[in-house]
C-alpha cells in the first residue's frame, strides 16, 4: 500500500514514519523543510525568547540574593538569532529529514505549495505529480490576520524574526495563549505594552482564577489590559500605528511603535485545492470524523488543520491515528482526553482537563487550591507567587481538572496529567512521595487538602513542608 502524507509537521511526521512502520510505501511532502510550526517558527524558538526574557526578569530578584550589577541589555539581533539557531540545531545536528528517511520514508523538501489534482494525485507547481491509494493531510494552520481597516499594517508572532531593533511600544491584539506569551516576553525585555481582548477575561478558555491572577501579574508588571475590547481599525501614525478600539462601549486609542495580531489560528486547507478531491472544508479546517476520515474516504486528516487540538502533543497523536486508520482500515478513534498544556508566559501557567466552572456544571466536585507561598522552593527561588487547583469529583475521587500558575506550571502540571491518566484517585496522588523541596509539592499538598475535606482518611491540618529537612 502508497501513502502519501502533505505536510512534515508533527503530525505529518508522525504519520510517515508509524504508516512506514506498519508496511507502508510512504511518501512525505513539505513545502519547505520538515518540523513545521513547532520546530522552524512556534513552540522552539518562540520559547527560546520566553527563556531570554526570563533571565530579564530575574535581575530584578538580584539584590534579594545578595548579587550587584547592572540591568542586562537587550541585543534584539543575537537573541532572534539564538532562538533560530534552536530550529537550525535540531535541523543541522539532530539531522531530522534523514532520520526521517531512515525510517522508511521518502522525503521531499522545499517542494513548495502541494495541491490536490484529483482525489488520488497530488502535484507541486514544479510540475511533480504523486499518486497514492492513501493521502494524509497535515499541512498545519497559520496566524491569523483580521479583515480589519489598515490590518496590513501589523504583524503577527511569526514577523518577529524580521526585527531588527526593540519597538519602544507595543500593542497585542488578542489576549489567548499566544497573545499573551507575546505580551509577557516583549514586556521583560523592557517595551511598554497594551493588551487588548475581545473577551470578558484574558486567556478566556482558562480556569476563571487563572485568568484573573494572570491578569493582575501582567498589571503588576505594568501591562496595560482591557478585556471587552473592539479593534476598529488600525491607522498610521509618526513611525509607529494608532490602534482605535472600544472598551464596552468607550471609544479608545492607542499609539505604539508596532502592533502584533495573536487572533486565532485557522487551518490551512485552503492552501491544498482540497475542492479538486472532494475533500469537504469548513472554516479553514478539513472536516473529519472520529477516525480522522475526511468526506472522501481513502483520505485522512491530522494535526491542526483538522481544527481539533492546536497542540503539538495532540498533533503526535492524530498522526498516528490517522496513519493507523489509512493503512490497517479505520478501527482507532481519535480521543483527546488527558492533554496538559502550559503557556510561556510570566508567570507561567499549565491546565489539563475541565476548568472549575466546567466541573461544576457536570459533577459534585471538591476543589481544593495550594498556594505557593505556603511551599519551600517558591519561598527560596523567590516566586512564591502561584498556586496549584485541583477539582475532584466527589463520588469516585478521580481527578477530572488541575490548573497552576507560577513558576514550572508546564512542569507541575505534567505530573497531575500522569495520575489522571493512570486513574489514580486523590486520596493515592495525596500518599506520593514527592520531592522536597520542589514546586510540585503543591499537587500532594492541594490533594491532602481534598482528602481532608471529603473525610476520606485523616489527614493533618497542618504539613511540615516549611520546617522538614529536604534531601
Amino acid at each position: 500500500m502508497d501513502v502519501l502524507v502533505i505536510g512534515g509537521g508533527p503530525a505529518g511526521v508522525s504519520a510517515a514514519l508509524h504508516a512506514a512502520e506498519l508496511g507502508a510505501q510512504v511518501s512525505l511532502i513539505e513545502r519547505r523543510r520538515v518540523g513545521g510550526t513547532a520546530l522552524n517558527d512556534g513552540p522552539a524558538p518562540v520559547r527560546t525568547l520566553a527563556r531570554a526574557a526570563r533571565l530579564m526578569r530575574d535581575w530584578g530578584s538580584w539584590e534579594a540574593f545578595g548579587l550587584r550589577g547592572p540591568r542586562p541589555d537587550v541585543d534584539l539581533v543575537a537573541t532572534l538569532a539564538n532562538a533560530e539557531g534552536v530550529a537550525r540545531q535540531a535541523h543541522e545536528r539532530r539531522r531530522i529529514a534523514d532520520q526521517i528517511r531512515a525510517g522508511g520514508v521518502d522525503v521531499v523538501e522545499d517542494a513548495g505549495e502541494a495541491r490536490f489534482l484529483d482525489p488520488t494525485t497530488v502535484g507541486t507547481a514544479d510540475g511533480r505529480a504523486w499518486t497514492s491509494d492513501r493521502i494524509v493531510i497535515a499541512v498545519g494552520g497559520r496566524a491569523s490576520r483580521p479583515p480589519l481597516p489598515g490590518a496590513d499594517l501589523a504583524l503577527t508572532f511569526e514577523d518577529l524574526r524580521g526585527l531588527t531593533a526593540l519597538p519602544e511600544r507595543v500593542c497585542v491584539i488578542g489576549g489567548a495563549d499566544t497573545g499573551c506569551q507575546l505580551a509577557s516576553i516583549l514586556a521583560d525585555f523592557g517595551c511598554r505594552v497594551w493588551l487588548l481582548e475581545r473577551a470578558d477575561r484574558i486567556v478566556a478558555r482558562a480556569d476563571e482564577d487563572v485568568s484573573a491572577e494572570l491578569e493582575k501579574a501582567f498589571r503588576e508588571r505594568g501591562i496595560d489590559v482591557a478585556t471587552d475590547a473592539s479593534v476598529e481599525r488600525i491607522e498610521p501614525a509618526g513611525p509607529g500605528v494608532r490602534i482605535v478600539h472600544r472598551v464596552g462601549v468607550e471609544a479608545r486609542s492607542v499609539e505604539v511603535d508596532a502592533a502584533f495580531f495573536a487572533v486565532g489560528w485557522p487551518g490551512n486547507a485552503d492552501r491544498i485545492d482540497a475542492g479538486a478531491a472532494g475533500v469537504a472544508i469548513d472554516r479553514g479546517y478539513v472536516v473529519v470524523d472520529e477516525y480522522l476520515r475526511t468526506s472522501v474516504p481513502h483520505i485522512f486528516a491530522a494535526g491542526d488543520v483538522d481544527g481539533h487540538s492546536m497542540l503539538v502533543s495532540s498533533a503526535f497523536l492524530e498522526g498516528r491515528v490517522a496513519a493507523e486508520n489509512a493503512v490497517l482500515g479505520s478501527r482507532r478513534r481519535l480521543v483527546h482526553e488527558v492533554v496538559p498544556t502550559g503557556s510561556f508566559t510570566d508567570p507561567e501557567y499549565g491546565s489539563v482537563g475541565l476548568t472549575e466552572q466546567q466541573a461544576r456544571g457536570r459533577y459534585d466536585c471538591a476543589v481544593a487550591v495550594a498556594r505557593y507561598e505556603d511551599l519551600l522552593r517558591p519561598v527560596v527561588d523567590g516566586q512564591p507567587e502561584g498556586f496549584c487547583k485541583l477539582i475532584v469529583e466527589s463520588e469516585s475521587r478521580q481527578i477530572v481538572g488541575a490548573h497552576v500558575l507560577g513558576e514550572y506550571s508546564a512542569e507541575v502540571i505534567q505530573v497531575v496529567a500522569a495520575c489522571m491518566a493512570a486513574g489514580m484517585r486523590v486520596e493515592d496522588v495525596a500518599e506520593l512521595q514527592l520531592a522536597f523541596p520542589t514546586f510540585t509539592e503543591a499537587v500532594g499538598r492541594a490533594a491532602q487538602m481534598v482528602v481532608r475535606d471529603l473525610g476520606i482518611r485523616p489527614m493533618p491540618q497542618l504539613w511540615s513542608s516549611l520546617s522538614a529537612s529536604g534531601s
